[in-house]
């Protein structure tokens, strides 16, 4: 089978860890355990979120004087040189060594109307306590909003149109290479209005959800898999009536609301895949995704199943 399968950000640096690249590669070399046995039996494209790794990027060119920081596209693509680096590094130790891999910046294409420029909604970077992110604000300009009980800063999230590089990816994944693409949704471009129709990097991160869908789409994967935190989709998540949905179709899954800023993208995702497709799309934990692919964990999603059926 070919899959693609889409780590979180927050599942390659969780909440509340401290944001070093010690903490990252344990967590990496987590995902690289899980990954590796699929790696051998499957055509295995990964990509990742980068909101963590992006927002603390982002604050530490805010040290320098706003002339000189680098706008988001710009480390989005710095992001998915770290992250790429460390997952073939991490993933190459545990394959054999004839196995190639490559990571690949991958620029997507935004609609300049887009209305997620008029409502920032992605979360990147640590979360803080209310004054000090009402600092921050004003310190930086930035605009920050609720994350639970903490504050976090949210930057514009426009939906993915095209992926620029999308053919070389299928050159590599036809010669056998375990690619790396579209990490952190991929480098936020667009074409400038105008008869020159010049391409532009964009201040905006896109969704990884979305951008991956879009890429296991495109490659007409078998299986599209986002690992993240939590080992499935629940109803009532925290409460004492939660349940874990086991398998669900599109539809039966449109009929709940899930959270924004959290499970709501990735169901949304899931779904789409679905739809269009007539394949599987899954959620689940990181750690978990051997017994994902197997249909044994997570929340699968697909037009053959009915309603939901929960996990026990």
């Amino acid at each position: 089978m070919r899959i693609v399968i889409a780590l979180g950000g927050n599942a390659l640096l969780k909440r509340g860890e401290p944001m070093t690249a010690e903490a990252q590669r344990r967590n990496v070399k987590i995902a690289a355990e899980a990954i590796a046995p699929v790696a051998r039996d499957h055509q295995v494209l990964i990509s990742h979120g980068n909101g963590p790794q992006v927002g603390l990027l982002a604050l530490q060119g805010a040290a320098y004087k706003a002339d000189e920081a680098y706008p988001l596209d710009v480390l989005g693509a710095e992001t998915e040189g770290m992250i790429g680096y460390m997952i073939e590094q991490e993933l190459g130790n545990l394959l054999p060594f004839e196995v190639p891999f490559a990571t690949l910046l991958t620029m997507i294409e935004v609609d300049p109307d887009d209305p997620g420029f008029k409502n920032p909604t992605k979360f990147v970077g640590p979360v803080y306590d209310k004054p000090t992110a009402d600092r921050i604000a004003k310190e930086k300009r930035w605009i920050f909003k609720a994350d639970g009980d903490k504050w976090r800063r949210v930057v514009p999230s426009p939906e993915p149109k095209r992926i620029f590089e999308i053919r070389p990816i299928r050159w590599l994944l036809e010669k056998g290479v375990i690619v790396i693409a579209a990490g952190g949704g991929g480098i936020p471009t667009m074409y400038e209005r105008g008869a020159d129709r010049k391409l532009i990097g964009v201040e905006a991160v896109i969704d990884k959800d979305l951008a991956s869908e879009l890429l296991a789409r495109d490659l007409e994967a078998d299986l599209f898999i986002m690992a993240t935190d939590a080992p499935a989709v629940f109803l009532n998540w925290g409460k004492p009536d939660a349940k874990a949905i086991h398998r669900a179709s599109p539809e039966a899954m449109r009929d709940h609301q899930f959270p924004a800023g959290s499970m709501g993208p990735k169901v949304d995702a899931a779904c789409r895949f679905a739809e269009v497709t007539g394949k599987t799309a899954a959620i689940g934990a990181l750690a978990d995704i051997p017994a994902i692919v197997a249909g044994k964990k997570g929340t699968s999603i697909s037009r053959a199943y009915e309603g939901l059926e929960w996990h026990r």
